[in-house]
């Protein structure tokens, strides 16, 4: 049978129509109908994968920064109504100077053990222990009453740092070359781990908390150490001829661990997964401490050796300013207090302390303590627990 060719393009000429009526306001439905494929919608960004952290350790809470517990005043109720005090270890008067930040004053003076190093909160932020590294002891202050407790033996305590999960202590004894892994709580020693390297003193953690980066100042090299074997997994030498690291920091995103160093006057940036040879940032003479502001933008380096503090800015991979201490001196170790406006630091040298705009980098204060101050606390922070030092929280 003969169709009519006149209907049969009528026909088709009233669909495109009806087609193209459709299609008004629709042109992916149209497009779709004509077997075509119109623009793609912009992608959606990925939310970052959770991270896997330590058995036993607390969720973390942002994939990109792993201090965004540190946001200003965002005390824990466990710290909540603790005194705002600056807690200045004095190593040549075996002292502990305490500052009410509040009034720059010294408003008492504690007698512990021989050379207190550093003031650390423990991961549980009840206690701020003192490292009294020739006494051979832990001296226990509760920052509630601002008083010390009874000396716990301790040998070699240097420095002393918390695993993520809040199982262990770890002691950095330096002089006898060691990490020596002790309960959390009762300073118990469970695990000894030679190091081969000598003056272990600083680390931080990876954002999972599953290894740590550790650095030897006296041979110039650094350790990645497994957390839960509890187990030096890694060492390199620093390519630099008498390299002395310090102070360890990671980047808020966790792809980055920065060490300090006085002998190189800058950060080394090491790749921690990788654990391959870092690269070195200048920052000044004598860099040695590292402190990241509250808002995880930036990092504040002291460079001891010109009484300088330099800043470095994460978003944009480089150093902003750089601020000068009136009439010089000796920026150590220190931290931010807990509303972010203020840096106070140790002046190492000099026999006192330091407080700084961390807005300005204006001098606001220089107040006198005993001699030799090294590693301060400022206490309470933000953060929901301590991975030790003068205060990693996260």
């Amino acid at each position: 049978m003969h169709r009519n060719p006149t209907k049969r393009a009528l026909v088709a000429t009233a669909v495109l129509a009806i087609l193209a009526a459709c299609g008004t306001g629709g042109g992916d439905r149209a497009n779709e109908a004509l077997g075509t494929k119109g623009a793609a919608d912009p992608p959606r960004p990925r939310k970052p994968p959770a991270v896997q952290g330590l058995r036993g350790m607390p969720p973390v809470l942002d994939p990109t920064d792993v201090y965004a517990a540190d946001r200003p005043g965002r005390l824990s109720p466990v710290v909540r109504d603790f005194p705002s005090r600056v807690y200045v270890p004095n190593t040549e008067s075996d002292t502990v100077s305490v500052i009410d930040p509040a009034t720059y004053k010294v408003i008492d003076t504690l007698h512990v053990g021989r050379q207190p190093q550093h003031v650390v909160p423990s991961w549980d932020l009840k206690t701020l222990w003192v490292n009294n590294n020739r006494g051979h002891t832990l001296t226990p202050i509760d920052p509630k009453t601002g008083k010390a407790g009874k000396e716990v033996e301790v040998h070699d305590p240097y420095n002393l740092y918390f695993t993520p999960n809040g199982r262990y202590s770890i002691v950095m004894a330096s002089l006898d070359r060691e990490l020596v892994f002790r309960d959390a709580h009762t300073m118990k020693r469970l695990k000894t781990e030679p190091v081969g390297c000598y003056g272990v003193n600083h680390a931080d953690f990876s954002a999972d908390g599953r290894y740590f980066i550790v650095s030897c100042e006296f041979s110039g090299e650094l350790l990645k150490v497994d957390t839960e074997k509890m187990k030096v997994i890694g060492k390199r030498k620093l390519p630099f001829d008498g390299a002395m690291p310090q102070d360890v920091k990671i980047s808020p995103d966790g792809k980055k661990f920065y060490i300090a160093d006085m002998m190189a006057h800058g950060m080394w940036v090491l790749d921690g997964d990788k654990f391959t040879e870092p690269t070195l940032l200048p920052t000044g003479k004598g860099c040695h401490g590292l402190y990241v502001s509250r808002d995880s933008r930036e990092m504040y380096v002291t460079n001891r050796g010109e009484g300088s503090v330099s800043v470095f800015d994460f978003t944009q991979d480089r150093l902003t300013r750089k601020w000068h201490l009136p009439d010089g001196g000796s920026p150590d170790m220190g931290g931010v207090s807990a509303d972010g406006k203020v840096l106070w630091l140790s002046g190492r040298y000099d026999a006192e302390v330091y407080a700084i705009d961390t807005r300005t980098g204006v001098q606001l204060a220089r107040i006198p303590v005993g001699k030799g101050p090294h590693g301060l606390a400022v206490y309470p922070q933000p953060g929901r627990y301590s991975l030790g030092h003068t205060g990693i929280f996260r």
